[in-house]
């Protein structure tokens, strides 16, 4: 941990001077390097996460852990840790996003409370910043891998050597080796007579077809531009959303088969990681309403310091600048108000999270494409290894 919050404080030491040095250049404003360090100060308060990376209890420390170690869910849940979101594995972006949705539904006790709202704040960092984002959460090359004392393994894409082997463990069998659905677990606890064992093979069959609709979203190249970035993230969106709508119906119509006796056996499913009832507390209250302007504005301001837009180009950025805004909103309202305590709830709200995520890219990609469009070759080079200035 202190590692990666040196190598985090270092990286952004390296950018603030790198900033005061261009606009002693330029000449800027009295007052702008604090401008532009203010509104960094703002974003880091106006995460979706930042709650969750406040607190000082040890289950909340430990999913910290867990994120910056990039572990495979099950991996977390070994070292009862509870799990956290990971934004890449190499050029995939969510890697485990078979095993979250579906592990989330029927283990909900696995997951930390600010799991989605880190999920939020890579959907927008990943926009702008690429790899360079000090929030994001890169997965281990090897989803088994242990972290050494004293530091996480977290891997930039960059850097990151994915083997064709792992990609394909993960993206053409999301299934098998590293994730696998509880369904031993769902029998031994519901017990279902030979009608409701009939829903649960369908259920099963689901999730089959479901791990199939991932295949067409992997790829084994890497985005380099802040469109690309957004495009491989919508696929791997949609490819989830599609996934949660194929096991849907076949969830409801077992789970509503169960009797109230078993339905509560079913509730009760999950390892046991940490206070039940701290947990769903917490993940009532995820702060989603809590104003989120310097998450947008501190991108737009970074664009402006480095790329210096001008004319068509900064009326281009505004209006990238206004879907940016409009984009978080919608994130923000999805987030709920309770805690599912459901299968089929914790489900439906995934759903419901996907979609705001999907529609969230299709409002910020035609500004996001604008606005590259107009940048002359350098300044897309500029754009495409965009640094952000934050604190770790």
């Amino acid at each position: 941990m202190l590692q990666t919050q040196n190598r985090l404080l270092g990286r952004e030491q390296r950018a603030q001077q790198s900033d005061l040095a261009r606009q002693q250049r330029l000449g800027p404003p009295a007052g702008r390097a604090a401008a532009l360090t203010g509104t960094a100060q703002a974003a880091e308060r106006g995460r979706f996460a930042a709650r969750f990376r406040e607190q000082a209890n040890p289950q909340t420390r430990a999913a910290l852990v867990t994120r910056q170690s990039g572990w495979a869910p099950r991996e977390a849940w070994r070292h009862r840790h509870p799990a956290a979101f990971v934004a890449w594995l190499g050029p995939v972006f969510w890697p485990y996003a078979y095993s979250d949705i579906f592990s989330y539904t029927f283990w909900s006790y696995a997951y930390e409370p600010g799991y989605w709202a880190y999920a939020y704040d890579d959907f927008v960092d990943t926009v702008f910043w690429g790899g360079d984002s000090p929030y994001s959460a890169y997965a281990s090359t090897n989803p088994y891998d242990y972290p050494q004392a004293g530091g996480g393994r977290a891997h930039s894409r960059a850097s990151a050597n994915v083997s064709p082997q792992t990609l394909q463990q993960l993206c053409g069998t999301p299934d098998k080796g590293v994730t696998a659905w509880p369904l031993a677990d769902i029998t031994r606890a519901v017990q279902p007579t030979p009608e409701q064992r009939a829903l649960l093979d369908e259920l099963k069959a689901a999730a089959a077809k479901a791990a199939g609709a991932f295949k067409d979203s992997c790829t084994e190249t890497y985005a380099l531009t802040p469109p690309g970035r957004l495009r491989a993230m919508t696929n791997r969106i949609n490819a989830t959303l599609e996934a949660v709508k194929i096991v849907r119906p076949a969830l409801e119509n077992f789970y509503n088969s169960l009797s109230d006796e078993q339905q509560a056996r079913f509730n009760a499913l999950g390892p046991n990681v940490g206070d039940r009832a701290s947990q769903q507390q917490d993940a009532s209250a995820e702060g989603c309403g809590d104003p989120k302007s310097g998450l947008t504005q501190l991108p737009i301001q970074r664009i402006e310091a480095v790329l210096h837009p001008a004319g068509k180009q900064k009326e281009a950025l505004d209006r990238l600048s206004e879907a940016t805004a409009k984009g978080v909103e919608g994130l923000q309202a999805a987030c709920p108000n309770d805690a599912p305590l459901t299968p089929v709830g914790r489900l439906e709200a995934m759903q419901h999270r996907l979609e705001a995520m999907l529609s969230a890219a299709k409002v910020v990609e035609p500004a996001l494409d604008e606005f590259y469009a107009t940048l002359s070759s350098e300044q897309k080079a500029r754009f495409n290894t965009l640094q952000q200035v934050a604190s770790p």
